[in-house]
């Protein structure tokens, strides 16, 4: 289950990343009704961050093929995903941004976030248990 997990996601980031570095301010305009409350449009802000999508999207895609050792890699991707939640519940707790918000952000931040984090649990357990 987790390699499909892995691969699903590989595949979001492969995506999006794709979306942020090709087509900037259709990715900024066109995601549903979320990015504009961030601030104003910055194609070199957007593509820079398309890189670090397609590095998670490489970093799923290398842990699903390499399942056994994937623990650093998903931490890494926790950290990344939860850290990304956090600034947007912050946001959205200091009034920064809407609290259509929760709503919003809830399938592609606040749910890979807390999925991550779920899947990470049983990985660390086995980790401190050697």
């Amino acid at each position: 289950m987790l390699k499909v997990i892995y691969l699903v996601f590989s595949l979001l980031n492969l995506f999006n990343g794709a979306w942020m570095l090709l087509f900037p301010q259709s990715w900024y305009t066109d995601l549903p009704a979320a990015v504009p409350h961030t601030g104003p449009f910055n194609a070199h802000f957007v593509r820079d961050l398309g890189v670090a999508f397609l590095v998670a999207g490489v970093a799923f895609a290398w842990s699903a093929r390499n399942i056994d050792r994937s623990y650093s890699v998903h931490l890494g991707l926790t950290i990344f995903f939860t850290g990304h939640a956090l600034i947007h519940l912050v946001d959205i707790a200091t009034g920064h941004l809407p609290t259509t918000h929760w709503l919003i952000d809830l399938p592609g931040v606040f749910v890979p976030a807390l999925l991550m984090i779920v899947l990470a649990v049983p990985a660390v357990r086995r980790r401190f248990a050697r």
